[in-house]
């Protein structure tokens, strides 16, 4: 099997979480290290590894793939970096700052003949999965409804100085909203208008750090939510359909068990506890079905699979810089819906 060998930008909480422990258990791969500005962490969980000084010397070092993983503002510069020294790149989310720079970096990426693809990782939770099985049997008719939330209870401000203070890549809505909005495109597609209110509610916050972002379609609404305000959790995904309901609340396990350091075992890794099984009521096939519905296996490593496959056999990216763009496009819409209290149409 060819080994792609792949470096990281950063070892925080997104590269020692979500991306080092696939990258090394993935016989496809090979983890180079990661560059540490400050704190040089990652030989302590990976002492075969390196950690990197500056960019320069991580690039120098050959890898194949760069995972750029620092902070938002920063994406785009690197990642145009790595794809000009002739890298393939996965950029974390959101995919970058602005649309003109999403497009940009598409454009580099054909010029060069590299790979390019944004982590937009809750396509593989198990919840998601769940939805979206859901609607690809039809088991609710034409959906004429959606809501999407990704709510937490945490008034605190974060301690990572780049999410709280005010520069183009902070707030609520590039960070958990840029899930939400890839979620709702990959089942719905790109809709043809936005209206927006996003908010400041935490006191001492200078950044969005509420959202109410309704998409239009032709013969659908899809609502998507997220704040830090939320103690009682409502159910994370509401679809209605012309035959009936989904309900399911958030509860996907892969990042809580990354965080202690549980091991992965692809077999049977992002297994939901039954407790948080979804709801369907509808009709279906001239009968009256009320239920739980049991949960999809959630698997971030299915995205690194598909990757290797992109990168290694040429096939599509799991997340295209296409579906990058197409998100940048709902944020910027938003954003303008937000300033001018007015229906925004996507061109």
């Amino acid at each position: 099997m060819q080994k792609i060998k792949t470096a990281l930008l950063s070892y925080g909480m997104s590269g020692k979480v979500f991306h080092a422990p696939f990258l090394s258990i993935h016989p496809g791969y090979e983890l180079l290290g990661s560059w540490e500005r400050t704190h040089k962490h990652i030989k302590s969980d990976y002492p075969e590894v390196k950690s990197y000084n500056s960019f320069k010397e991580l690039i120098d070092d050959g890898p194949n793939l760069v995972v750029i993983n620092t902070p938002v503002s920063t994406h785009y510069e690197y990642a145009k970096k790595a794809m000009l020294a002739g890298k393939h790149v996965l950029v974390e989310k959101s995919f970058t700052a602005t649309l003109d720079e999403a497009e940009d970096l598409k454009k580099i990426a054909s010029k060069k003949g590299v790979k390019l693809a944004v982590f937009h990782n809750r396509r593989w939770d198990s919840d998601f999965l769940t939805v979206k099985d859901v609607l690809s049997k039809n088991l609710l008719g034409d959906v004429v409804e959606a809501e999407f939330h990704f709510d937490r209870y945490n008034p605190s401000l974060s301690p990572k100085t780049h999410k709280e203070t005010p520069n183009k890549g902070a707030g609520i809505l590039k960070d958990l909203g840029s899930h939400l909005i890839d979620q709702a495109l990959s089942l719905f597609g790109v809709p043809d208008a936005v209206f927006a209110d996003i908010r400041i509610t935490r006191p001492q916050s200078v950044v969005d750090d509420c959202i109410d972002v309704l998409l239009y379609y032709q013969n659908l609404r899809v609502r998507l939510k997220a704040g830090f305000f939320v103690r009682e959790m409502v159910p994370s995904f509401v679809v209605h359909g012309k035959n009936g309901s989904f309900l399911k609340q958030r509860g996907d396990v892969q990042e809580e068990d990354l965080k202690i350091g549980k091991k992965i075992n692809p077999k049977t890794w992002g297994i939901e506890p039954r407790s948080k099984e979804g709801l369907l009521h509808t009709e279906f096939k001239g009968k009256i079905i009320r239920d739980f519905l049991p949960t999809f296996s959630g698997n971030y490593y299915t995205f690194f699979d598909l990757l290797y496959d992109a990168i290694a056999n040429n096939a599509v990216e799991p997340v295209t810089a296409q579906d990058g763009i197409n998100v940048m496009k709902v944020i910027e819409a938003a954003i303008k819906s937000n300033k001018d209290k007015k229906i925004v149409r996507i061109s």
